[in-house]
């Protein structure tokens, strides 16, 4: 062992463990104004990104979305579904992605199995979705 290898140990003052809601408040405070996202016409800082977050992770929380709720989302690979991997886990909630391409009969599968409480699904592909809430076996918030 070399001796550049001595009292290395992770602690405080050299080590902090990054999760999505660290690395999104890490990025806010050193980053504000650089971009975090662009999307066609779209884009957004760190900042606006994380403002973004809160006020969707509010929302969830007012239509009863706590720690360990499910929250489901069928959708493109859009600015939304990227801050929803930081906002569903403000609440303490589970993100659940489901896949796009999936048939309606998965997605009610889905659905039951994760035990969703809210479902927020793109508006291209409701057609699926009504086909899925046919058969689901329990009531599910739609957003």
């Amino acid at each position: 062992m070399s001796h550049y290898d001595t009292n290395l140990d992770k602690n405080q003052a050299n080590h902090v463990p990054l999760t999505p809601l660290t690395f999104l408040k890490r990025a806010t405070e050193i980053y504000p104004n650089y971009e975090a996202i662009v999307y066609e016409d779209r884009n957004y800082t760190w900042s606006e990104v994380y403002k973004r977050a809160v006020k969707f992770a509010s929302a969830l929380s007012k239509i009863g979305i706590k720690k360990g709720d499910t929250v489901s989302f069928l959708a493109f690979n859009t600015p939304e579904i990227f801050e929803a991997h930081y906002s569903v886990p403000m609440t303490g909630a589970v993100l659940n992605t489901i896949n796009i391409r999936l048939d309606a009969n998965t997605i009610a599968y889905i659905l039951n199995h994760s035990d969703a409480k809210v479902l927020v699904v793109d508006r291209q592909l409701h057609i699926e979705v009504k086909k899925a809430l046919k058969t689901l076996d329990k009531k599910i918030t739609i957003t």
